[in-house]
């Protein structure tokens, strides 16, 4: 993995964790939109010096590269 989609993951796995912290916090639902406002910038730029914004699929690989998911079925029996 390069140096810029390393940051590109980087960014995006913040943007992630930031995102669920803030809506997580119910007591503020009205000032979850601003405090966003950083993270998205940031993995905008980190996608746009990649050359893959609007390249989602390949993105999402790198991604999984940088954090694998684990894959389970939460249906039940």
């Amino acid at each position: 993995m390069t140096d810029l989609e390393l940051a590109a993951a980087q960014a995006y796995v913040r943007l992630l964790s930031a995102t669920r912290a803030v809506l997580d916090d119910s007591r503020r639902p009205l000032t979850a939109p601003p405090l966003l406002t950083a993270p998205i910038a940031e993995a905008d730029q980190a996608l746009d010096a990649l050359g893959m914004a609007g390249n989602e699929a390949e993105f999402f690989r790198l991604v999984a590269r940088l954090q694998p998911v684990v894959t389970e079925d939460r249906r039940g029996p």
